[in-house]
């Protein structure tokens, strides 16, 4: 098999994933609380990610530490918003609304750097905006506080991707995604502690969720898409990554029944627009450059 296509077919895998967390997470939470499941989830994946990188420790120096920890301020703030939101929305509704992350990546980017922002980046957001209504405005036109809570959490995970594509060049990719995990897995500990009863559950389907996400949707796939993005180009990239809400609505049918009216399935179609025409120009210039997509959340 060719090197890029076996890369597409590897991040297609952790698109896959990405997409499962959200059925198996909302699944979880119904058993335990979400601090404690964030806690179970992170503190494993901050283990194991310390051990693949257990040779470069040494060289873990003073700005690697630094930026850890903002990014993991944020990527905390991301996750925290996403589950909590979870417990009262559907899996469909959290995936498409965090997919706007990707849409507002380029607009806080500009008014950052005080730039002026592309068309194409003005019109993923009205066509993301407009499907983002369709999706979540019902007769009543009132946001249930679950997708207030995901909206929250797509202005964190934007953050967090901008701040990393200014991080990753500084430090080594592997330890700097070891001290961001540690953080979400220490503030994970200490919301528990302060607002939840820490409990280990007895619930198999819980642990099952753990090992999937901590194990696949963020160590294995941290390591995958590290990899795989240097045999394949940043245009397949941007539209693999395009999958994971579609991929978490399949779930969400599937496994939790869970049906969109016509009108949110035109809205979907519209958040999808949105990203397709905010990510593809900027991997099409990186194309051209030679250059890598920056990575997701991990």
């Amino acid at each position: 098999m060719h090197k890029q296509l076996k890369a597409d077919v590897t991040l297609l895998l952790v698109v896959i994933i990405w997409g499962s967390t959200f059925v198996i997470t909302k699944d979880a939470i119904q058993h335990i609380q979400t601090y404690n499941f964030l806690t179970l989830r992170f503190v494993l994946a901050a283990l194991l990610l310390a051990l693949f990188s257990f040779k470069k420790l040494p060289g873990l120096d003073r700005i690697t530490v630094k930026n850890g920890v903002i990014l993991g301020l944020m990527l905390f703030g991301g996750y925290a918003f996403q589950t909590v939101g979870l417990n009262y929305t559907t899996a469909s509704n959290s995936a498409f609304i965090t997919g706007f992350s990707a849409v507002i990546v380029p607009i806080l980017s500009t008014f950052m750097l005080k730039k002026r922002p592309q068309l194409s980046a003005v019109l993923g957001v009205v066509l993301a905006v407009a499907g983002l209504g369709l999706l979540t405005l019902g007769d009543s036109f009132m946001l249930n506080i679950g997708d207030v809570y995901t909206l929250l959490c797509t202005l964190f995970y934007a953050l967090q991707i901008i701040m990393l594509d200014r991080y990753t060049h500084m430090s080594d990719p592997m330890l700097l995604a070891t001290v961001e995990i540690t953080v979400v897995a220490l503030l994970s500990t200490l919301f528990t502690l302060v607002f939840e009863q820490p409990v280990i559950p007895a619930a198999p389907s819980v642990w099952l969720a753990v090992l999937i996400t901590s194990l696949l949707a963020t160590t294995f796939a941290f390591i995958a898409q590290n990899i795989a993005q240097k045999y394949t180009t940043p245009t397949h990239t941007a539209l693999i990554f395009l999958g994971e809400p579609v991929f978490a609505q399949a779930f969400a049918y599937v496994l939790l029944d869970e049906l969109l009216t016509p009108r949110q399935l035109v809205g979907c179609a519209l958040i999808l627009a949105g990203m397709l025409a905010t990510e593809l120009k900027p991997a099409l210039r990186l194309k051209k450059s030679g250059d890598t997509a920056s990575g997701k959340k991990p």
